[in-house]
């Protein structure tokens, strides 16, 4: 198919873009109206709520009297922000964010998909020989809870359920040798990468179900991570095209790697069952006074050497950052670069800051992060093992740590039918540039401003319209 995509929204996101429009300026005239009727109180409120989180912070990362004290200032600020007359700061402040939720569920309607760009791809034939490679105790359970097994096999796909002691990656290699040609992996992010590895590895085309806990991979492939046995799908005629692939030393990774606090702490054999207990109990050994920090050395995007960071990010393709919390979303993961992302914290005083920036989804204007993108990078240090978090799995591996993308690696197939696109890549940046897309929207026009050209064609394959390069129908 060759046009434009630029339909006109509904009368449904129409309204929601006005809602949207309307509710972010209600919390604006909300901070206005406030700041002209109090404009000692407010500001007070803030330092004082600023003061809250400072020392609330030094407690987390003291232990003994140290702590006990930023305890108590840390309550005595909070009890005085409760107590501040007529200023009523804890309404306010949740009536202000409550309009700002609002708007951002309303803005995500009104602009739908229109931003999702168009990646290339092509309508493959069905599997000749699929096979299914399922972890049940991933996700909770999830192969044996929406019947993955029965599924695969009902659709001619041969299904492959791991036993305790098995090794996945021989699994993979035989289902290869075997004869398949689409093999599949239904679990969780680190199962996705290593079978993906060894379709790489032999140029076969690759299905991720997303039968695992998080499944990252499959959100930014543009799954359905709710309707699990949808992604069988992709055995049959489907959407395929190549996706990049990251290693860290000859460990192949299709999501991130991280280090620092991080990664410390869920080294830890007692997080999974204690995430939030596990984490305060080790603040003040990562964070604490006369703390030495991680010992990290690799090179910035200016040539300069960093020699520290508290997190370090390495991913396959650049996230979209507006928080910490879940670590983004790729908009694309075919451009040959690894994303980049460190985050240093300085001081108790950082931490407000870090956090409200965490709230507005802003979390790029923190005086300690940075981000860039490279096609590699190495990160050496003097600590004999670093603690890694790869695709959510915890290692300890020696320095230095060498990434490097892998640029179209991998053969991804995808339902016809599936959403397709990342939220990184449906959401416009800033919000400027988010006002001037819903008065698009509630004008009747497309959230984008310049239709993209969209052709899939392949010669001699079906592509994504459903017709042949000669235009006859199949």
């Amino acid at each position: 198919m060759d046009g434009e995509r630029s339909p006109s929204p509904s009368t449904g996101r129409r309204a929601a873009a006005g809602v949207a429009l309307l509710t972010f300026a209600g919390a604006v005239v909300v901070v206005v109206v406030v700041l002209l009727r109090h404009p000692v109180e407010l500001p007070i409120a803030l330092i004082l709520l600023f003061a809250t989180v400072a020392a609330a912070w030094s407690a987390l990362v003291n232990r003994g009297l140290a702590r006990l004290l930023a305890a108590a200032v840390a309550i005595v600020a909070l009890v005085t922000v409760v107590l501040l007359p007529e200023i009523r700061s804890f309404l306010v402040i949740s009536v202000v964010v409550g309009l700002v939720l609002a708007s951002t569920a309303a803005a995500r309607v009104a602009i739908g998909r229109d931003l999702a760009p168009v990646t290339g791809g092509h309508i493959a034939l069905p599997a000749r020989h699929g096979v299914l490679l399922m972890n049940p105790w991933s996700g909770g359970g999830k192969v044996g809870r929406f019947d993955l097994e029965d599924k695969a096999r009902s659709i001619g796909v041969t299904p492959v359920v791991l036993q305790r002691g098995d090794d996945l990656r021989a699994l993979a290699e035989q289902a290869v040798a075997g004869g398949a040609d689409v093999l599949g992996m239904a679990g969780g992010d680190g199962s996705q990468a290593l079978v993906a590895d060894v379709a790489s590895q032999h140029d076969v085309a690759f299905v991720c179900v997303p039968a695992g806990t998080r499944n990252h991979f499959a959100l930014d492939l543009g799954l359905d991570r709710e309707n699990v046995a949808a992604a069988l799908d992709a055995f049959g005629p489907a959407v395929e095209r190549r996706v990049d692939l990251a290693l860290i030393g000859d460990r192949v990774f299709v999501n991130n790697a991280s280090l620092g606090v991080y990664a410390t702490v869920v080294q830890s054999e007692e997080y999974r069952d204690a995430k939030l207990a596990t984490t305060a109990q080790r603040l003040p050994d990562l964070f604490g006074p006369g703390t030495d920090r991680t010992d990290f050395r690799f090179a910035k995007p200016d040539g300069s050497t960093a020699r520290s960071a508290d997190v370090v990010l390495v991913s396959n393709g650049a996230y979209r950052f507006t928080s910490m919390n879940g670590f983004g979303t790729r908009a694309r993961m075919d451009e040959g670069l690894l994303g980049v992302v460190t985050v240093t914290v300085d001081s108790a005083l950082d931490v407000p800051t870090l956090i409200a920036a965490e709230m507005a989804g802003q979390i790029s204007r923190f005086r300690g992060y940075e981000e860039w993108t490279a096609p590699q990078l190495e990160i050496d240090s003097g600590q004999p093992l670093v603690d890694v978090g790869v695709d959510g799995e915890a290692l300890r591996l020696p320095p230095p740590l060498r990434f490097r993308s892998l640029p179209g690696a991998l053969r991804v197939r995808t339902p016809v039918d599936a959403p397709g696109a990342a939220p990184a890549a449906l959401a416009p940046t800033g919000v400027v540039n988010v006002v001037r897309v819903l008065f698009r929207v509630l004008s009747g026009s497309s959230a984008r401003s310049h239709p993209q050209r969209v052709s899939t064609r392949v010669p001699g394959q079906r592509n994504v319209d459903g017709f042949t390069d000669r235009g006859e129908t199949p």
